[in-house]
């Protein structure tokens, strides 16, 4: 890795993460080496993969993984997207920016189908959303 670092930190690396690590690889995968891991790694949700399909992202190779404490002190920016990321993730340099984006967990939404897949749309946007705001800001 040549470029600076990102890193995603979120509990499972399941679906936030996953998906924000999607959205920075399209969008500032030229500037930043992106990464994504979690603090109690389980696989990619199926409809985190699913609903990034729909915004024109594969992120059906992705893998869940445990947090890589090299890498995260090797990161320029770590963002967390989940209170028990925020309060769980080890301990970073001071020269890591650590930002917190306190987003639901899509996984627990709960209804029919297309409910679920509602909150899992408007999470996925609302990542795009800060994804952007911080491409402009760097």
């Amino acid at each position: 890795m040549d470029r600076p670092l990102i890193y995603f930190l979120c509990t499972g690396n399941s679906c936030r993460s996953q998906m924000a690590e999607g959205f920075a690889r399209q969008i500032l995968g030229r500037r930043f080496d992106v990464v994504s891991g979690g603090i109690e790694p389980s696989r990619v949700n199926p409809l985190a993969i699913r609903v990034m399909a729909e915004a024109g992202i594969d992120i059906s190779h992705h893998e869940s993984k445990p947090i890589d404490q090299d890498l995260l002190g090797r990161s320029q920016i770590a963002v967390t997207l989940c209170s028990d990321a925020e309060e769980r993730c080890p301990l970073t340099p001071p020269q890591v920016r650590r930002l917190h984006w306190p987003l639901d967990d899509p996984a627990r939404a709960k209804g029919s189908e297309e409910e679920v897949l509602a909150v899992f749309r408007r999470v996925r946007d609302e990542i795009l959303r800060r994804i952007e705001d911080l491409a402009r800001e760097i």
